[in-house]
């Protein structure tokens, strides 16, 4: 009896089976990999993150570039930045005259707050 094409297929069969099994634990491995990955971390956050800067600088812009009343009844105006410079460089032609009406804005758009009641214990 002639023992080398046994012992031939054996060795391919050795072969064969370690080659499967190194393919079948890669393929395992790349499997899990599939269904264990995790989502980006902070991905959702950067997200909320833009769009918050996105309304942040529109309405920035909005607040720089419009008129709008900031309290009615104490007529106080929020003016755009071209017009509060012209403004400003017209006002201060006569710098007493303008920094006497710039303290009473203040003091019209800050009144100072009511006195505390007297103490009891006092």
């Amino acid at each position: 009896m002639n023992q080398e094409p046994i012992r031939e297929r054996r060795g391919w069969a050795y072969t064969a089976a370690i080659l499967g099994a190194f393919l079948i634990v890669g393929a395992m491995v790349l499997v899990m990999r599939h269904y264990s990955q995790t989502p980006v971390l902070g991905a959702a956050r950067a997200a909320e993150r833009a769009r918050a800067l996105a309304e942040i600088r529109a309405t920035e812009a909005d607040v720089l570039n419009n008129v709008a009343w900031i309290n009615q009844s104490n007529g106080i105006v929020r003016l755009r930045i071209e017009d509060a410079m012209r403004l400003a460089e017209k006002e201060w032609a006569n710098p007493a005259q303008a920094r006497s009406n710039l303290v009473s804005r203040a003091e019209k758009a800050n009144p100072p707050p009511p006195k505390p009641p007297p103490s009891p214990f006092e």
